[in-house]
């Protein structure tokens, strides 16, 4: 694959520029709470004998949630290992709504979205953001609730299924966030924040009833509950500043139609 866009040549990606990626523009905030994070899985691995799967699923997850709050193209490379090794955690756990959402619908939806990413780069890599109409924000609750409600029920009646109404609460949220992610809007870090919430929450009572995973799995939802926050700011101000271009070249538009209606009445 070798088209260019935005001035910038996307080929396939290789472990050296998806390093290059990682490093490049860090905020001190970032790289603080990433090393924080990452240290304390790798002491939480060892003190609890949790498995290297569990600690890839970990650190691949954190790597690609910073890199989606920064809107960086590189964090589907990361996602993908993360879904896998995540969908092994969950089914491990007996959360078989999590597993299912990873490789049934994350896998291919971030797939799609790659490929939509790169589509609306601008020029040095930057991810173009929207706002979703405030008129579908009750809509999107509205259908979230039912879908919940609808998918507990039937988690409900699986037999070894875990915390099947927070398991489902997850499961739709997550769906709703990635859609709005795939399609770049800001909306998705409010699901993202809920979300977290909520699965702190299953994983620690994974961690209660003695899941191997439970405490890593758990900070690394805690971990991705302050990504949530900073990925809401980091968005609204990338949809701000892209609405104010856009009213700009609109303003500028007006301006030159204007210049030539005047300047053939002459």
């Amino acid at each position: 694959m070798s088209s260019e866009t935005g001035g910038e040549k996307r080929g396939a990606p290789t472990a050296a520029a998806a390093v290059k990626e990682v490093l490049r523009p860090w905020r001190p905030f970032e790289i603080t709470w990433l090393a924080v994070f990452c240290l304390i899985a790798l002491i939480l691995t060892w003190w609890s004998k949790d498995t290297w799967l569990g600690f890839t699923a970990f650190i691949t997850g954190v790597v690609c949630v910073v890199l989606t709050a920064k809107g960086s193209i590189w964090s589907f490379w990361w996602g993908y290992v993360n879904i896998l090794t995540y969908a092994g955690v969950a089914y491990a756990n007996g959360l078989y709504g999590e597993m299912g959402l990873n490789l049934l619908f994350f896998l291919p939806s971030t797939i799609v979205g790659l490929f939509m990413w790169r589509r609306n780069m601008k020029t040095a890599g930057h991810l173009v953001m929207r706002r979703l109409a405030r008129s579908w924000h009750l809509a999107l609750a509205v259908m979230c609730l039912i879908a919940t409600v609808a998918l507990g029920w039937g988690l409900s009646r699986i037999a070894g299924q875990n915390t099947p109404y927070i398991d489902a609460l997850t499961d739709v949220l997550s769906i709703a966030a990635t859609l709005l992610m795939v399609w770049r809007f800001r909306e998705q870090w409010a699901c993202w924040l809920t979300l977290d919430v909520f699965t702190v929450l299953m994983w620690s009572l994974r961690w209660a009833a003695g899941s191997p995973e439970g405490a890593l799995m758990t900070t690394m939802w805690s971990a991705y509950l302050i990504n949530a926050v900073y990925g809401w700011y980091n968005w609204s101000r990338g949809a701000e500043e892209e609405t104010a271009a856009c009213i700009r070249t609109a303003r500028r538009g007006e301006n030159s139609r204007r210049f030539f209606a005047a300047d053939g009445n002459r």
